[in-house]
């Protein structure tokens, strides 16, 4: 049986070394390293614990526990040590996710406790590009304006109802699923094509570090899929993304998903690790 260190909960002090860990894979690690780095560790701005496991005080692995749980650089004794942690704090979040590895044998500890789980994506590729698209960009994919907020929020609730299996209206009655789509509008980090008022595409850039950023909510209206706006319309955000935000450009994508995958190949994306994600 594996003999472990017991994790601890983080704070601002442990700054140095939490970077260090996570820019150590900046394109896994994009999501937590862009939340550390806004808002620091101090469990009220970063909206949940960031759990350190290490010898002797030291830290080699990280857990962000927050809306989402996220392994960080972690092998079998820390993922044991977390899910320990996990199961004594009980459940707080709507997803685990991840690379799946270490998502795997969490879950495995964790699920007679926390299960079961609404939904398993077993095998996510991660997917990543450096360079410009080899492909031409649709230019009528352009940064979205402020006042354009109602027009896209029915898109953003569709893309999130499909991929996620519910509404993000559910519960709170879409408050702050509402405010995040604003936000990313308002900082330059929403991306779609609009015609005539009709969301053709859509895409946001929700996490930006200095080394790497990472597209969510790719959308393309149902009734013009097949048609290449999906591999153009990345082709546009990749050079949006590279031009002003971060030298790398990545994203996750279920396995099943094949024309999505194949649209973002086109696009010029590579695979370069693999995510799994439990959802609740």
């Amino acid at each position: 049986m594996l003999r472990t260190t017991a994790s601890r909960v983080l704070d601002d002090s442990d700054r140095d070394e939490v970077m260090a860990i996570l820019d150590a894979d900046p394109v896994t690690n994009v999501f937590v390293a862009s939340r550390v780095r806004s808002v620091g560790l101090n469990p009220a701005r970063l909206g949940g614990q960031m759990w350190g496991f290490g010898p002797r005080g030291g830290l080699i692995s990280l857990c962000y526990a927050g809306a989402n749980l996220v392994p960080v650089g972690a092998g079998p004794e820390a993922v044991h040590a977390f899910a320990d942690r996990a199961r004594r704090q009980g459940r707080r979040c709507s997803s685990i996710v991840g690379p799946a590895e270490a998502v795997e044998l969490f879950w495995e500890r964790i699920e007679p406790s926390w299960g079961p789980a609404r939904a398993i994506r077993w095998a996510q590729p991660v997917m990543a590009i450096t360079r410009p698209s080899p492909i031409p960009a649709d230019p009528l994919v352009r940064r979205v304006r402020p006042e354009e907020f109602e027009t896209m929020l029915p898109a953003c609730v569709a893309m999130f109802t499909e991929e996620v299996g519910i509404s993000p209206e559910a519960g709170d009655g879409g408050a702050l699923y509402r405010s995040r789509v604003a936000e990313l509008i308002r900082i330059g980090r929403s991306y779609a094509r609009i015609d005539d008022g009709k969301v053709v595409f859509k895409a946001e850039i929700g996490a930006v570090t200095p080394q790497a950023c990472q597209i969510q909510g790719v959308w393309v209206h149902p009734d013009l899929r097949g048609r290449g706006h999906a591999a153009a319309g990345m082709a546009a955000v990749v050079k949006y993304a590279l031009d002003c935000f971060a030298p790398v450009v990545s994203l996750y994508v279920n396995d099943y998903n094949a024309p999505a995958r194949a649209a973002y190949r086109k696009a010029g994306f590579k695979e370069v690790g693999t995510f799994m994600s439990v959802l609740f």
